[in-house]
C-alpha cells in the first residue's frame, strides 16, 4: 500500500496549546486523546521512516515502535512545544535500531509508489521524475546515518537547523556541518548517476 493511500489525519491541533491538552488527556488514561495523537502524527512518524529506512514494510514496523514508547513513556513526555522534537528523535532512534537489527534490508522498492503527479502525466515527464526519485533514493542510502537523519529533517521534512539539533540531540554546528557534506555528497552522486545515464 502507497503512504499516500493512508487515510487522511484528522484537523490538525491549533497549536502547543491544543497538544498539551490534548498529551495531558493522554497521560491521564483518556484512549481517544491518545488515539488522535496517533492520527495527528501517524504520517509524519511513517514518512520519516521510509525516508530513512527506504522499506515500506520496516517503515511501518518502525512506526509501529514509536507509538508502543510514546504509550509506554507517555507520563515522561513534555506537552509542550517539543513534543515534535521528542518524536522525531524516537523516529530516528527506532530507525537505527531496526537498521542494526535488520542490516540487510536496505531495499528502496518500496519508496517507488509514490505516484505521478498531474505534472507529470507527461510518460517523457513521468519517466523522468521518477528516475530522479531513484537516485535521490539511491543518494540518500549513501549517506552515514548522521547525515541521513539530518538531511531527511531539515530539506525533506523542513525542519529548522535549531529543531533538527534539538530532535537528534545534537549542536547547532554539527548538524550544520552533517547537513552540508549530505548535501555535496548527494549532489556529487545525482550528477554522476545522470552522467552515466546520458
Amino acid at each position: 500500500m502507497s503512504i499516500l493511500t493512508f487515510p487522511a489525519t484528522v484537523a490538525p491541533m491549533d497549536g502547543p496549546d491544543d497538544r498539551s491538552r490534548l498529551i495531558a488527556a493522554a497521560k491521564s488514561g483518556d484512549l481517544a486523546a491518545f488515539e488522535r495523537i496517533i492520527r495527528q502524527y501517524e504520517r509524519l512518524v511513517l514518512v520519516t521512516a521510509l525516508r530513512l529506512l527506504g522499506n515500506l514494510a520496516d517503515a511501518q514496523d518502525a512506526s509501529q515502535e514509536v507509538f508502543l514508547r510514546l504509550y509506554r513513556n507517555l507520563g515522561k513526555v513534555e506537552s509542550s512545544g517539543a513534543f515534535p522534537a521528542w518524536l522525531y528523535r524516537v523516529t530516528v532512534n527506532v530507525c537505527h535500531d531496526l537498521r542494526r537489527k535488520r542490516p540487510a534490508a536496505v531495499g528502496m522498492e518500496d519508496a517507488d509508489t509514490v505516484p505521478a503527479t498531474a505534472a507529470e502525466a507527461d510518460p517523457q515527464e513521468a519517466s523522468f521524475a521518477a528516475e530522479r526519485r531513484h537516485a535521490l533514493r539511491l543518494s540518500l542510502r549513501r549517506l552515514s546515518e548522521k547525515e541521513r537523519a539530518a538531511l531527511v529533517l531539515r530539506d525533506l521534512e523542513g525542519l529548522s537547523t535549531e529543531e533538527v539539533a534539538r530532535a537528534l540531540g545534537s549542536s547547532q554546528a554539527t548538524i550544520r556541518s552533517q547537513i552540508s557534506k549530505a548535501r555535496v555528497k548527494m549532489k556529487g552522486f545525482m550528477e554522476h548517476y545522470f552522467r552515466r545515464r546520458a
